[in-house]
């Protein structure tokens, strides 16, 4: 006989009801907010859609559904992209025509302009911002999402609100329930001795950890933004709402929820306020009220560390947390290759990576909504003559064209000239030097810049994990520097990259001699040949190769009798990767049959050889 509706829920919460009690009572010990807990995870499943239900019981069967290779993500604003909701669904046969069936809005609840950081501010968990659209219009797109085999995924900010959310409102007007959601002290002798032992994220823009509510007459913890405030998870009362919140964002017919700021979300004093035991805790208590009300879900974790300190939140194989986190280090270390033409550094990261279990799925990513922050391993760089410093001035000096050679276009963020640690912003395209190039009229130059796009979306496409593509990088769209002229935009050049996409440009895809058909037919070509072979599976062995020349990457691929090595060559100069190899391989761009013992590489260019056993 089949299960019923609510013999689906009792099996679910029956087989994860111990640890989750456990986890709960270690963390709160309130027996009262436990149950409302266990009442709230019953009430969200009740309001799942039929269809969703289906999906649930279809990805149940199959938990490694997002790990094929024809996975590719696209992450976009839906107000440059679409203008509205509506308008990205209308523009869905574009995404499905470009390979995508992973698609990342950005931040779309309800945010107060100009005090929104981008949408991270969010005054409201179940509204959508009325400029947008509406919820209405949100499940109707993940809907026909998913009738395209889309996914959708939407950021969770899970860290604050905004200060205009209800519950920061009656804290501000001086209830005491609601002020116990936040960290509000009387006084800053507690603050003060936070500051002593907590970083400060954004130390030139937001100086410090806390601000002066005014209307309260306290001191409430505001880690990123003054018009944010961090929630206190050591209230079960904030986990148990922020978990519904979560689970109502589900039911709209989210797939992927980017939990925000994950490392922040525990604070206690005497600490860094950053990946303490207890984010742990709620991660994975997180994770089984997903499992139990809706499996079909995947938890993204924006964990912005190094693989060692990233792993962690994947949890363990019995006890899983994030099913997907950012592989951030290597974006990092794949520019800093792309200014020095030194792979060695990026195949100390690729080693690292490739060493960690095939269960572990990373999100690969050239460009994305933020900055690129050089966070990069300089004990390791330092054997090579690179001091943290200096080669940080070095590279913003190189991705803003002020270093000879250069066509780069970036610019600055958060420049803090005492530490000489900025970081920077600007699109691929500008910042491989195509925009550069194209100003002055150097085609040699503008050449090596459209085949330097090309080999690191090669790059990308050969790394294991999920690859994803920003909005406006498959047709090369370069910066948009009208964001100089808009009042709530200019003081963040951020937005240097978060430009409307060019609908015109992007009629210029299909034409082979222009940049936008360039750039666009290739990555559909690569597309197409990751789909079509095994070696590009998430089982697959990936390995590092030594080619014997700093300026190549040879990365090696193996699964299901199919061996392929990608080469990449970050130098602007004819180069030759010593090999060795005796078998003979077949390029699987231009279809050439060669042995790879020494092979050639143009300048910016890249290969894939492929054999078959």
């Amino acid at each position: 006989m089949a299960m019923t509706k609510a013999d689906v829920f009792a099996r679910r919460l029956n087989d994860r009801i111990d640890e989750l009690k456990w986890l709960y009572m270690e963390l709160y010990n309130d027996t009262q907010a436990f149950d409302w807990f266990l009442t709230m995870l019953s009430k969200m499943y009740e309001k799942r859609s039929a269809s969703l239900r289906r999906l649930d019981a279809q990805r149940e069967q199959d938990p490694d559904w997002y790990k094929d290779r024809s996975t590719l993500g696209m992450l976009m604003y839906t107000q440059c992209f679409g203008g509205t909701i509506n308008g990205v669904r209308e523009h869905l046969d574009y995404i499905e025509e470009t390979g995508v069936n992973y698609l990342h809005l950005m931040p779309l609840l309800q945010s107060p302009a100009g005090r929104s950081d981008g949408g991270y501010a969010v005054a409201d968990f179940r509204r959508v911002d009325p400029a947008l659209g509406t919820m209405k219009d949100l499940s109707a797109l993940s809907e026909e999402c998913h009738k395209r085999n889309i996914s959708v995924c939407l950021d969770f900010v899970m860290n604050h609100t905004s200060e205009d959310h209800e519950w920061a409102k009656k804290a501000r007007a001086g209830d005491p329930a609601y002020q116990s959601r936040y960290f509000f002290y009387d006084n800053w002798d507690i603050p003060n001795a936070y500051e002593k032992t907590v970083p400060q994220v954004f130390p030139t823009t937001a100086p410090g950890n806390f601000s002066w509510c005014k209307e309260a007459g306290k001191v409430v913890m505001t880690t990123f933004y003054p018009y944010q405030w961090d929630l206190n998870y050591a209230n079960p009362v904030v986990f148990n709402d922020m978990t519904e919140n979560m689970l109502y964002l589900c039911n709209q017919g989210v797939d992927v929820i980017r939990l925000d700021a994950t490392p922040y979300i525990w604070k206690e004093l005497g600490t860094s306020c950053r990946n303490l035991p207890q984010v742990h805790t709620l991660v994975r208590m997180m994770r089984l009220a997903g499992e139990i009300v809706c499996p079909g879900i995947l938890l993204l974790g924006e964990v912005v560390m190094e693989p060692s300190r990233v792993v962690p939140y994947f949890g363990t194989v019995e006890k899983p947390e994030c099913h997907l986190l950012y592989n951030v280090t290597t974006m990092a270390s794949t520019w800093h290759t792309v200014a020095t033409k030194d792979v060695r550094l990026l195949r100390h990261q690729m080693d690292a990576v490739f060493a960690l279990p095939k269960v572990y799925t990373f999100l690969n990513y050239l460009r994305c909504h933020d900055d690129i922050g050089w966070g990069l391993d300089y004990p390791f760089l330092r054997q090579f003559g690179f001091e943290e410093v200096s080669h940080k001035k070095f590279l913003n000096d190189y991705f803003r064209g002020r270093y000879e050679g250069s066509y780069a276009r970036g610019e600055l963020y958060n420049d803090d000239p005492r530490l000489g640690d900025a970081r920077l912003c600007g699109t691929t395209a500008s910042l491989c030097g195509a925009e550069g190039a194209l100003e002055e009229g150097n085609t040699e130059e503008y050449e090596k810049a459209l085949r330097m796009i090309e080999t690191l979306h090669a790059f990308l496409l050969v790394q294991s994990g999920i690859p994803v593509l920003y909005s406006g990088d498959e047709i090369g769209q370069f910066n948009d520097n009208t964001y100089h002229q808009d009042p709530l935009k200019e003081a963040d050049s951020r937005y240097l990259h978060r430009g409307n996409f060019s609908w015109k440009d992007s009629e210029k895809r299909h034409d082979p001699d222009s940049l936008q058909g360039r750039i666009y037919s290739k990555i559909q070509e690569l597309e197409k040949i990751r789909r079509a072979h095994p070696v590009f599976n998430a089982s697959a062995d990936v390995w590092t190769l030594e080619p014997y020349n700093d300026h190549i990457l040879a990365i090696g691929r193996y699964d299901q009798g199919e061996k392929l090595i990608g080469l990449f060559n970050f130098s602007h100069d004819h180069e030759t990767a010593w090999l060795n190899e005796e078998e003979e391989y077949q390029d699987l761009q231009s279809g050439e049959y060669l042995q790879a013992r020494s092979v050639d590489l143009e300048g910016c260019g890249f290969r894939w050889l492929l054999k078959k056993y």
